[in-house]
C-alpha cells in the first residue's frame, strides 16, 4: 500500500515537472519556479517581453540580462514558446458617430 502511495506521488510530481513554461504567457510566479530563476531574473524576463514583444524562440531568452548560455542549457528543457492568445474584440460594435448633416434612417419619415 505504501508503495502504491509513493508511486502515485511520484507520478503526480513528474507530471508537473514535465509541463513546460510558455515564455509568452508565464507569470512571475511560474518563472520563479524554474531552476536558477529568482524574482529578479523572472522580472527581467517579463520586462524583456514587455519591451520586445513575444519571444519567437526559447533561445531568445538568452538576450535577457543575467541569462547566459550555461543557465539557458539548464532552463531549455523547461521552456516553450507559443503565441499568447489574442484577446477577442467586444461582440457589440459601437455605432460610428454621425457627421453633421447626415440623414439618419429615423429622420427620414414624412409627416403629413
Amino acid at each position: 500500500m505504501k508503495r502504491l502511495a509513493l508511486l502515485l506521488a511520484l507520478a503526480l510530481c513528474s507530471a508537473t515537472a514535465f509541463a513546460a513554461i510558455n515564455l509568452n504567457t508565464a507569470t512571475k510566479e511560474e518563472l520563479v519556479a524554474l531552476p536558477g530563476v529568482g524574482p529578479a531574473k523572472a522580472q527581467a524576463i517579463l520586462d524583456y517581453r514587455n519591451s520586445h514583444g513575444q519571444f519567437k524562440s526559447i533561445e531568445e531568452v538568452k538576450d535577457v540580462k543575467g541569462i547566459g548560455a550555461k543557465r539557458f542549457e539548464k532552463l531549455k528543457p523547461e521552456l516553450t514558446v507559443a503565441p499568447a492568445p489574442v484577446k477577442a474584440a467586444s461582440a457589440v460594435a459601437k455605432p460610428a458617430a454621425s457627421a453633421k448633416g447626415e440623414i439618419r434612417a429615423a429622420d427620414t419619415h414624412v409627416r403629413k
